[in-house]
């Protein structure tokens, strides 16, 4: 394929240069990278808000192992489980938390029942499909 280009003489005149052995991409080269990416991106964005889905699920489930760790806890220090997720949940920033509180991640919504001996708890997070269930009567997750 030959390209042409113009040029200026001196004296003011023009003339067209054939310019050999330049190449470039066409216009349908281009079209069919730009199909092929957007093919690509078709794919990707499905599969990337699964695993968001998957991952906030997975703090969910996390924040109801440590929820139950934290009653444990609780219930060997007062001989009791706390009567309610705020009694164990604490709301400090920092990483030592106070007595048997741990902090829950964000989105995620958190229910305790006493049930003096026992005690249930449901954790699920809201950009999550899941809702886990604790039973420390029926021996943890459910």
């Amino acid at each position: 394929m030959e390209l042409e280009q113009i040029i200026k003489l001196e004296g003011g005149e023009t003339r067209m240069k054939t310019l050999k052995g330049e190449k470039g991409f066409t216009l349908i080269e281009l079209l069919v990278v730009v199909a092929i990416i957007g093919i690509l991106v078709a794919i990707a964005i499905p599969q990337f808000a699964n695993y968001k889905k998957q991952a906030n699920d997975g703090a969910a489930e996390a924040d109801i192992r440590n929820l139950a760790l934290a009653a444990e806890s609780y219930y060997a220090t007062n001989g009791a489980y706390p009567a309610s997720v705020t009694t164990i949940t604490s709301t400090t920033t920092s990483a030592a938390f106070d007595g048997a509180g741990f902090k829950a991640t964000k989105n995620v919504t958190l229910a305790f029942t006493n049930a003096t001996t026992t005690f249930t708890a449901t954790a699920s997070n809201s950009g999550g499909t899941k809702t886990f269930t604790w039973n420390s009567a029926s021996g943890g997750l459910q």
